[in-house]
């Protein structure tokens, strides 16, 4: 089957770069690329960020409980002493 796609600038210049660096041509790359998507989508959903790293969440102890709360204070003096 022939499927003409058009692409932008950028996407042109990574399926070309992509193509000279594994010496195939840029349709291999594209058939590629849909066999990698298509692979990924026959596994279902992705899983959230916070179904990934949930297990850390929380998992830190014996910090101040108002750590995050503070964090801003702690950021605006690294810009103040980085001022000239």
């Amino acid at each position: 089957m022939t499927l003409s796609v058009r692409l932008d600038p950028a996407t042109e210049r990574v399926v070309k770069g992509l193509a000279k660096a594994r010496g195939v041509t840029r349709s291999e790359v594209v058939r590629d690329a849909l066999a990698l998507l298509a692979a990924e989508a026959s596994r279902g959903p992705r899983a959230s960020l916070y179904d990934q790293i949930g297990d850390l969440v929380g998992s830190v102890a014996d910090l101040p409980e108002d750590l995050s709360e503070r964090s801003g204070k702690a950021f605006r003096r690294l810009l103040a002493k980085r001022r000239p």
